[in-house]
């Protein structure tokens, strides 16, 4: 007896053993977030664009650079015109070897830049054997845009709205996965309940029809029902191998999303409950404006129109550059000669452009900014208003949703009491087979549309997150 008890006590520990694990919601939506290759690509955009940020931001800085051109060997002929006018072929061999070390910085209230320069030149003439030195010891310079746009100013002001924009579009992209995750988390929940209807079906159609054939031989059922009964044997048959094809689609499809090599899934649970949750339509509204890339998007198109009109109201008249320089130079046959006793360098020079005749080019370009300007900020307000209006339309949907499944719910409770009531009937002979199957064809309806309505209900609070990126079962902002 006690080697009976002992194998059936391992018996049922392998068969619980060997129950595979159930997946929730929760875990599917978790798992997408963690390993999908949406989300990875989601993770590698935000990379992206706080790299870009960074070289945005670097450009602001101090810049220390060192050029130059070491060696400049020529060894050759050159053309040299003589006193008389005539010319002649020279032969020079030569280096002229040149390093410059400066350190720049931009000025983004007027669009300039300034800088510190230290150079140092050698000439080598080996035809004479003569070296020479010429250096500059110091310099300071400045380079100033006059009456011109200034990029930099306006890069100030939209680069971080860009970059806040990429942040957030990376918090959009994880609920965008969290959203489609659940999508395909609940395709693959209907087939496997289609498939658990279709399986049940095929194994009561069985039996009843076997009951039927007993019940022919007696006399108490009639030759017609019992083909129908048949028939719905067949037609069970057929939508059990259709249920399990579409059960292994939707199965490829969530393990192809969530990036799984395993060959099957284990079942996935259905949701037990919805969130009691009171989203108000204000607050989310609030949420929206200050959370999603949208909203920060909106300020930096109307910037950019703005910009645009600057720089073609601008561009369009008198352009100037300053270049000045002061600093000490000097030459020498020996190294040290350059900085023995330099003397005062100084540089300056005013580039201008003033277009005199331009045919109406001029005005034309100013009003095509000014036209996309108003353009821009018209598509923004109605992107505003169908922003808004999405998110009026889910908060909506998610209360209408919420008394749905608690509807469906017990729709379908009462339909598989009536079809087990039915069943028991039929088996008594006190039912049908007409009766009998429209009660099978209410019981799968039923528990068809409390798994759809779950869905729907599910799909409408991943999408309120995603619209607004705010978490309303634990009052927060959503962040990663």
């Amino acid at each position: 007896m006690k080697a009976i008890f002992t194998i059936g006590f391992l018996l049922i520990g392998l068969t619980v053993s060997a129950q595979p694990p159930v997946l929730t919601l929760e875990d599917v939506v978790a798992m997408a977030k963690q390993q999908s290759i949406a989300s990875k690509q989601a993770a590698t955009l935000k990379q992206t664009n706080y790299w870009k940020y960074r070289s945005f931001v670097a450009g602001f800085r101090p810049q220390l650079s060192l050029d130059g051109s070491l060696p400049n060997f020529t060894r050759s002929y050159t053309p040299v015109t003589q006193p008389d006018g005539t010319l002649i072929f020279q032969r020079v061999s030569n280096n002229n070897s040149l390093v410059n070390l400066s350190l720049s910085q931009n000025i983004t209230l007027t669009g300039g830049s300034i800088f510190v320069q230290k150079q140092l030149q050698r000439f080598d003439d080996f035809q004479r054997s003569n070296t020479l030195y010429n250096g500059i010891p110091f310099a300071v310079g400045l380079t100033q845009p006059l009456f011109q746009f200034n990029p930099m100013r306006w890069d100030r002001k939209i680069e971080p709205l860009k970059y806040e924009e990429g942040n957030q579009q990376f918090i959009e992209g994880m609920e965008k996965v969290a959203l489609d995750a659940t999508g395909y988390y609940f395709d693959l929940l209907v087939a496997q309940v289609n498939l658990q209807i279709a399986e049940k079906n095929l194994s009561n159609n069985d039996t009843l029809f076997r009951i039927a054939r007993h019940k022919l031989e007696l006399g108490k059922i009639s030759q017609n029902d019992l083909l129908q009964l048949q028939l719905s044997v067949l037609t069970a048959q057929k939508d059990y191998a259709s249920a399990r094809q579409n059960a292994e689609v939707a199965s490829l499809s969530l393990r192809s999303y969530m990036g799984l090599r395993q060959e099957r899934l284990p079942e996935l649970a259905v949701p037990e409950r919805t969130l009691d949750l009171e989203v108000d339509v204000k607050k989310a509204l609030s949420e929206a404006l200050s959370n999603r890339s949208d909203a920060i998007a909106f300020r930096r198109r109307l910037l950019e129109a703005q910009r645009d009109v600057d720089k073609a109201r601008k561009d369009n008249g008198l352009n100037a550059t300053l270049n000045a320089a002061f600093g000490l130079s000097n030459r020498g046959a020996h190294f040290g000669d350059v900085y023995v006793r330099p003397q005062d360098r100084e540089y300056v020079e005013i580039q201008f452009v003033l277009p005199i005749m331009t045919w109406g080019r001029a005005q034309a370009r100013t009003e095509t900014a000014r036209a996309n300007q108003q353009f821009a900020r018209q598509s923004v307000e109605q992107d505003k208003l169908t922003f808004e209006q999405a998110i009026y339309t889910q908060v909506t949907l998610l209360k209408m949703l919420s008394q749905q499944v608690k509807l469906t719910a017990e729709a379908d409770r009462i339909a598989q009491e009536r079809y087990r009531i039915a069943q028991n009937r039929f088996i008594l002979s006190d039912l049908s087979v007409t009766d009998l199957g429209i009660a099978t064809q209410e019981k799968d309806r039923a528990r068809r549309d409390a798994i759809l309505a779950l869905r729907d209900y599910w799909q409408s609070f991943y999408s309120i997150r995603l619209l607004t990126l705010y978490d309303f079962e634990r009052n927060e902002k959503i962040t990663y």
